[in-house]
């Protein structure tokens, strides 16, 4: 493993943001302040495609020697790998470092794909059962596990990531059994149920913020009534409430991967892997 050497660089945590839902940035700007705390950089700051600050003006204030942008986002997909890192002038994946007012920038892979998201999942499904272990906690050979992704027929490489990881827990045999759902493409999140020959259900949201897919869609999709949902929301309550009996099965609902705090570890690898690529000067 390289050393964290990284006090002529700064970093740039790229989210994809929506001036709809203020709780998209949260994720960013929670690993931002991990990365500051820790003192590895000579600056680490939020940035952002759709909402302030933009990553453009992020990445013409950088003075230091080198920048690493390191996008928080799921996948490989329409957003990370083709209109953002084309706007800022690189070609994905073939042209990853230009220089831009003397500093060597390269833009890094989406920390989604990245091998150790399997640690962050696991984390997130074994913290869900800890929580709330009413009326007792499965053991994990008494679970299945889905991992929930959107899917999207616009581009197949965002459901990779999720199968990838899909691959790996089941090989590790923790679990009873692990598979991928969707919110677009099939199998169906609404399809668990189905899949499921165990009574326990851990489902686990692929996505990078508590947001509008997994805070309301993904509750209503597997099963919760969509106007009791609506009314834990208003009310400042989780719209799943852990564990909750859905159709024969006992269901624990965790919260994004993007905001567990291993995901800071998952963006300094991406730093590390960046700063393999070689000078940009």
């Amino acid at each position: 493993m390289q050393s964290d050497n990284f006090l002529d660089a700064t970093l740039i945590v790229l989210g994809h943001g929506t001036e709809l839902n203020a709780g998209s940035a949260l994720p960013v700007n929670q690993h931002v302040a991990e990365l500051r705390r820790r003192g590895l950089f000579a600056g680490v700051q939020p940035a952002f495609w759709k909402q302030e600050p933009q990553v453009t003006a992020v990445l013409a204030g950088v003075t230091t020697r080198r920048a690493f942008i390191v996008p928080l986002f799921i996948s490989e997909g329409y957003f990370s790998a083709n209109v953002i890192p084309r706007a800022l002038g690189f070609d994905y994946p073939n042209r990853l470092k230009l220089v831009q007012n003397d500093s060597a920038v390269v833009y890094g892979r989406p920390v989604g794909s990245h091998e150790s998201m399997t640690q962050v999942i696991l984390a997130r499904a074994a913290a869900v059962v800890a929580q709330f272990p009413f009326p007792r906690a499965p053991k994990p050979q008494e679970i299945t596990l889905y991992i929930a992704g959107h899917g999207t027929g616009r581009n197949p490489e965002s459901r990779k990531s999720v199968e990838r990881q899909v691959e790996i827990i089941r090989a590790l045999n923790q679990y009873a059994a692990v598979h991928a759902v969707f919110m677009e493409e099939t199998p169906r999140i609404e399809e668990c149920y189905g899949l499921s020959a165990t009574r326990n259900i851990v489902v686990v949201p692929f996505f990078i913020s508590d947001g509008l897919h997994t805070v309301e869609d993904i509750p209503v999709l597997l099963g919760e009534a969509p106007a009791l949902v609506k009314e834990r929301i208003a009310a400042g309550q989780p719209a799943w409430r852990n564990p909750t009996g859905m159709k024969g099965k006992l269901v624990w609902y965790a919260s994004a991967v993007g905001t567990e705090p291993l995901m800071a570890e998952v963006i300094l690898e991406r730093v590390r892997e960046a700063a393999g690529y070689g000078s940009a000067e």
